[in-house]
């Protein structure tokens, strides 16, 4: 229900009607809170899972590696080969989600969003069954082949989806829905860790049904979603069908007058209608937009680079070279998951050593979800307007993902020369990040676009810092200039500002 109150005041003898106080609740439905749990589990679940299954059964499946290559070659590969090969089946996720990062834009525009979400699933679906019969087919290429299909389902579930939930949701709750793709990333791990003890998948004879395990998340999201709506936004800009964004507004929403919504989107389109969405090559050429560039590409370097995804690939080695025994490996390792669940701190000759190591571990975790864990793709969003933002999230995912794979190819040979020095690395790395981060980057919370781009404009040439002053003193001049009231309004207009 909405409660509007006018006042009616007389300026200059004449009379006008104040613009309506508007006091709205949030419209959601159970259907809202399903295609979000549906779309996560299927989506953002999945990719965390299979961040964390790999750890688990390492030993089983090198010793997989060297038993189908002894076989094959009549001779047993040598420990660097073995490593590598290793490390190219781990790694290889982030390749497959670089290609998926670039197929889900035309998909999310042909097929459309919950389609898109859909049809990702056969990738889920053909990974799972390749990497869960590779032992019983006695190839390892099929590990490493189902690695780079389930990066492929990462890589268009991690944009299809977040654009999913934010046409789907009413702006008040939107940020706090697409925080349903964190929380159920951190869920995925950590579920990952638990099937990976030696109670449940983490035997020798049971590892394959870590892999097989895929499979359901990705059924139950076949399984539910079809009952749901498309977005309505892309039913409405994209197929041009008001009839089924309508009828999709009423199920989100759980209302049948949905006409403010619409009337919403359509403002949107009408603003947008004449702006040509800029390429890659041309926000690389913007000279105003280089230093917001630059700090998109720190940013999402070291947020793959500050050595979380190499606790998760590589936790068990991890803690092995810290002195923990084998026995408590497995179960320290859950902690890891917890606490970035959690996001919260508890409490390698020396005995101690070894628990020191735990807790900086869990540090790390801790830390990284509180601070950098949500920040890039944030600041991405809000360094760059409406057109350039889409290649903008594309220089974002291809740095992503591209260090992504750097960390899981490289880790364990860094591992191996650092030894107990390994995470030095990635200290520097986080040093220096936070060294540019601190002298670069401005103030981003409640400033405006034009206030973000004067602040970086500074760092630049003092003229573009003057063009962008004028501009912004010219807006001010003409803002005050408006007059301070509004004659009435038809009612179609009215209707609108109300929405």
């Amino acid at each position: 229900m909405e409660n509007n109150s006018t006042e009616t005041k007389e300026k200059n003898g004449i009379k006008v009607q104040d613009n309506p106080v508007v006091k709205t609740k949030v419209d959601w439905s159970a259907s809202l809170m399903v295609a979000a749990l549906a779309g996560a589990f299927g989506s953002s679940f999945l990719y965390g899972y299979n961040l964390s299954v790999v750890n688990a059964p390492t030993v089983f499946i090198k010793k997989f590696y060297n038993e189908t290559w002894a076989q094959r070659y009549n001779e047993t590969i040598s420990e660097e080969s073995l490593t590598l090969l290793w490390t190219i089946s781990v790694s290889i996720f982030a390749i497959g989600g670089l290609v998926g990062a670039f197929i889900v834009t035309p998909a999310v525009k042909y097929f459309g969003r919950k389609r898109t979400l859909l049809l990702n699933n056969v990738f889920a679906i053909v990974a799972a069954l390749l990497m869960a019969l590779s032992q019983l087919a006695g190839f390892l290429e099929m590990i490493i082949l189902g690695r780079f299909i389930m990066g492929i389902d990462g890589g268009i579930s991690l944009s299809a989806l977040p654009m999913y939930l934010s046409e789907i949701s009413p702006k008040q709750i939107r940020g706090s829905l697409g925080q349903i793709t964190a929380i159920l990333i951190c869920v995925g791990v950590f579920t990952g860790q638990v099937l990976g003890l030696p109670e449940i998948f983490g035997k020798e004879s049971r590892w394959p049904f870590l892999f097989g395990m895929i499979v359901v998340p990705a059924v139950i999201q076949v399984v539910i979603l079809p009952f749901l709506p498309e977005s309505p936004r892309y039913l409405l800009l994209e197929k041009h069908d008001i009839k089924a964004a309508e009828k999709a507004f009423q199920t989100f929403r759980g209302k049948s007058d949905v006409s403010c919504e619409v009337e919403e989107v359509l403002e949107e389109s009408r603003v947008q209608r004449n702006i040509q969405a800029a390429s890659i090559i041309q926000l690389l050429r913007d000279s105003t937009k280089r230093w917001q560039v630059l700090t998109v590409v720190v940013t999402m370097a070291c947020y793959q680079l500050c050595g979380l995804n190499a606790i998760w690939f590589y936790t068990n080695n991890i803690f092995k070279e810290a002195g923990l025994s084998p026995e408590m490996i497995p179960y320290v390792t859950l902690s890891t998951g917890g606490i970035e669940i959690l996001a919260a701190v508890f409490s390698a000759q020396a005995p101690w050593l070894s628990y020191l190591s735990i807790f900086c571990i869990l540090a790390v975790i801790a830390s990284f979800c509180i601070g950098p864990g949500g920040i890039p793709f944030v600041l991405t969003g809000e360094f760059f307007p409406q057109s350039q933002r889409p290649a903008a999230f594309m220089i974002a995912g291809i740095i992503n993902w591209l260090s992504n794979f750097a960390v899981g190819l490289l880790f364990p040979f860094i591992q191996i020369g650092l030894q107990t020095y390994c995470f030095l690395v990635f200290a520097a790395v986080c040093l220096a990040g936070a060294t540019f981060l601190f002298f670069v980057l401005p103030e981003t919370k409640n400033k405006t676009l034009l206030e973000i781009n004067q602040a970086f404009a500074k760092k630049k040439v003092p003229s573009e810092a003057r063009e962008l002053d004028q501009f912004a003193a010219t807006r001010k001049s003409s803002k005050e200039q408006e007059p301070s009231f509004s004659p009435a309004l038809d009612n179609g207009e009215t209707k609108a500002q109300i929405c």
